[in-house]
């Protein structure tokens, strides 16, 4: 999987394990529950660490390495009227300044690299687990969205094939998704805070949405 790495903030996916059992009333749609959250420093970079337990009929979960062609490439180029690419240089008036989320420098598009600076839109399919996080604050919600300034990023990642076979068949199983970083306790501090996660298909399908319980780091951290 792709590590990003922005002002000392990234991710990274942990095992997800998986029981083969094929009961008749699975759902094709993905079906999680809340499992787990945890919080564990350390003297490098800190985990806090996300447990969902999931369903699915067909067993069409998880992404390999090389699941990269389209729905699951990576970004999306963006086009002028004539079929160009749109550097920097020549941005239209609604494209976003420079930021290294909407924004690659020589990228490398079929087998060509591109000794330019080019506009793209991140395609969300690139990813088969997806987390918001929410900041409680006069007792209200709100979304902290690590797309936005300064960070540009995202914690959204992939899980590994359930399956080394496409043929469908039943799953069931947990996932235990780990995202690291050295600012949790400077973003965060006493804050509390809720987490929703989904998950998806290569069939495109998103499951439910479940929510974290509201929590502080303190009261997760495992001790």
């Amino acid at each position: 999987m792709r590590l990003k790495s922005y002002f000392g903030i990234f991710f990274l996916l942990a095992l997800a394990a998986a029981c083969i059992s094929p009961p008749d009333n699975y759902p094709s749609v993905p079906k999680i529950t809340f499992e787990s959250i945890e919080y564990v420093p350390t003297t490098g970079s800190d985990s806090l660490i996300i447990g969902v337990d999931f369903q699915d009929a067909e067993g069409d979960l998880g992404l390999s390495g090389t699941d990269n062609a389209p729905p699951f490439h990576e970004v999306d180029y963006q086009r002028d009227a004539n079929g160009n690419l749109i550097t920097y240089a020549n941005r239209p008036a609604e494209a976003p300044s420079y930021n290294p989320r909407d924004w690659v420098v020589r990228p490398l598009i079929g087998n060509t690299t591109v000794n330019d600076t080019i506009w793209v839109v991140p395609n969300p399919n690139q990813y088969n687990i997806f987390v918001k996080f929410f900041i409680k604050r006069n007792g209200q919600f709100t979304e902290y969205r690590w797309e936005d300034p300064p960070f540009y990023t995202t914690f959204n990642g992939r899980f590994p094939r359930m399956l080394t076979s496409d043929v469908g068949q039943a799953v069931e199983g947990n996932i235990r998704y780990a995202m690291l970083s050295t600012g949790w306790e400077a973003i965060f501090r006493n804050d509390t805070i809720r987490i929703d996660v989904s998950i998806q298909d290569r069939a495109l399908n998103r499951s439910n949405e479940v929510s974290s319980p509201e929590v502080t780091l303190s009261q997760i951290t495992r001790r």
